[in-house]
């Protein structure tokens, strides 16, 4: 398996240290991706539909908007990995969470429809891991005005799903 060093401070901007923090120190984050996905879909599965879709206050995420937001993030910072790890200077946009669970349809889809979404970003996000070398790891650029490497934007998108996990669990269970 690729090691892949957890990033230092430099790599990411203030706000992500919260989640390189729920992730592992033993550079094993290809496995780290691959365990918490079986254990997301497992506690997706074990839920009722009226728990999918219930909101402990008002205007908060329903658990199926939480897992449209999983979904579309880590998109975005594969995407800030794959254009960082190609060099590409460009500054990258920020993107607005809200907006996006408002309009994600996410209430009305079938949970397996949406774990087998989930199960399919996964696979491309290891898949473009595992083609990264050190270098293209360490290259970096700037999204939502804040400085991130390739392997920062690596270790957010696994630690965001731990970190919305342990709020389902906190806060909707």
């Amino acid at each position: 398996m690729i090691h892949f060093e957890k990033p230092k401070e430099g790599e990411y901007g203030a706000h992500d240290k919260q989640y390189i923090g729920l992730t592992p120190d033993d550079g094993a984050l290809l496995a780290f991706l691959e365990q918490t996905l079986g254990s997301a879909k497992a506690l997706f599965r074990s839920l009722p539909e009226e728990k999918l879709t219930w909101r402990y206050a008002e205007g908060k995420w329903t658990v199926k908007e939480i897992l449209g937001h999983i979904i579309d993030t880590e998109r975005i910072y594969a995407y800030r990995a794959l254009r960082f790890s190609r060099n590409d200077a460009t500054e990258l946009p920020g993107f607005e969470q809200d907006d996006y669970v408002k309009y994600s349809n996410a209430n009305e889809r079938s949970i397996d429809d949406m774990l087998e979404e989930l199960s399919s970003v996964r696979a491309s996000s290891i898949a473009l891991l595992k083609s990264l070398d050190a270098d293209a790891l360490e290259r970096g650029g700037i999204a939502n005005g804040r400085r991130m490497t390739a392997r920062g934007a690596a270790y957010i998108l696994a630690g965001h799903q731990v970190h919305h996990m342990n709020i389902i669990r906190e806060r909707y269970l």
